[in-house]
Formats: structure tokens, C-alpha cells, sequence
């Protein structure tokens, strides 16, 4: 899995176990409550498309979905908020940038993305299944360079049922992915990725809407255990 992030996508790790990709260099991260980033995917997609739709690189770990945005985002990220009058209010919306460390997700199995997809689409991370099972001469052709990933073992460890990271939308290959993360130079975005300011504010108004009704289901949750 190193091999792959390195020499394919050329995005530095860290050393040690498990493998953790350094921020700041090729790409920041946006970090927030798995619901509100689901809920903010619907928002920028064009209608009918899913958060699975192809699209800049986004990833989930147990109840947090990790957005990536071009390098550069993350000191962005308070500036922006004040600018879209978000920065007086509680959000659960952080950032990771220069100097910082992402767990490196779960590889997508070979030539699909479905298994990290449909994990996302629950908000599960158990994604455990079928991607073990790829034939030996995938694995083969993975080990001598092959550009696509090698395929995901299964789940003997139980690691992606504990919340490991797993991609909901894998980095694009062909390219270079970072062509396709939000960026403030986007001005009004592309068609894989919004602009940074349109997706720092939609992320908000997610956010904050999921922890108003976490708010109110508290009471109503409470009264009915009592």
C-alpha cells in the first residue's frame, strides 16, 4: 500500500504502521461528521448523482468523512469561514494541513471502487467482503508496477470494521489527482471539484444543520428512555 501512494500517486508517507500520508505537500484535508459531509456531496452534485459520483478524492474514517482539498486549504479554512460569516458559530469542521498526518485509506479493490463505495453509502466502515478475492495474476501484475492498486485482502484482522480509513471517492490516477481537488483558484469549480469557498460553506451549513438536530433529538431522546 505505501508503494502505491508514493510511486503511483507520488504523495509522501510517514514511517511506521499503519501507513499515514503527510499533509501540507500534495493535498490538506476537511474533516467533518460523516452525516454533514453526505449531506453536502447531494448538495454540490448535480441532480441524481451520488456521493460516489467520480469526483475529488474523499475518504471516510469510522464517523468522520475526509475531504481532500488542493494544498494550501487548511490556512484558508478560518479566513473563509469569517468571510462566509460562519466564524462565530460552533462547527464541527476542522482541517489538516502543513505538518499534519491522514491515516492512508484502505486501497480500492482492482478496477472498481464499489467496496469503499458502498461503505460510504451507509456510513459504515466495514467493508470486508469480496475485494480478497481477486485472482492471483491481479496480484501479480500489481507487484511488478502495475499503475492500478493491488487488490484489498480481506479482512482477517478486522481492521476496516474497527473504523480504518477507506476511500468513498478514490484519488483519480490519470492526470495527476491533484488536478481535481477544490482549490480558491477554482473560481466556481469544474466539473470534478466545486470551487474551495462554495464547499467550505456548504460543508458549514451541513454541519451546523446535523448539530442542530442532534440537539433537538437529545431531549426527545431522553423523555423516551425515561
Amino acid at each position: 500500500m505505501r508503494w502505491y501512494y508514493e510511486s503511483v500517486l507520488g504523495w509522501p508517507t510517514a514511517p511506521g504502521t499503519p501507513v499515514r500520508l503527510r499533509t501540507g505537500v500534495r493535498f490538506d484535508v476537511l474533516d467533518v461528521p460523516v452525516q454533514a459531509g453526505h449531506a453536502a456531496l447531494r448538495r454540490l452534485g448535480p441532480p441524481g448523482a451520488t456521493p460516489r459520483r467520480p469526483g475529488f478524492p474523499v475518504a471516510l474514517r469510522g464517523g468522520r468523512m475526509l475531504l481532500l482539498v488542493a494544498a494550501g486549504g487548511a490556512e484558508e479554512l478560518p479566513g473563509l469561514l469569517e468571510w462566509l460569516e460562519w466564524g462565530s458559530l460552533p462547527l464541527d469542521l476542522t482541517a489538516v494541513g502543513a505538518g499534519g498526518l491522514m491515516e492512508a485509506p484502505l486501497l480500492p479493490a482492482t478496477g472498481a471502487t464499489g467496496a469503499a463505495g458502498s461503505a460510504g453509502a451507509t456510513g459504515s466502515a466495514d467493508v470486508a467482503g469480496s475485494a480478497g478475492a481477486a485472482g492471483s495474476a491481479d496480484v501479480g501484475r500489481a507487484g511488478r508496477g502495475s499503475a492500478l492498486p493491488p487488490p484489498r485482502p480481506r479482512d482477517h484482522d478486522g481492521r476496516a470494521r474497527r473504523g480504518a480509513a477507506v476511500w468513498l471517492r478514490p484519488p483519480e490516477q490519470q492526470g495527476g489527482a491533484e488536478t481535481s481537488l477544490p482549490a480558491l483558484s477554482a473560481v466556481g469549480g469544474t466539473a470534478a471539484a466545486p470551487d474551495l469557498a462554495r464547499l467550505v460553506h456548504t460543508l458549514a451549513t451541513e454541519c451546523h444543520r446535523f448539530r442542530l438536530s442532534s440537539r433537538c433529538a437529545s431531549p426527545r431522546l431522553a423523555r423516551a428512555t425515561r
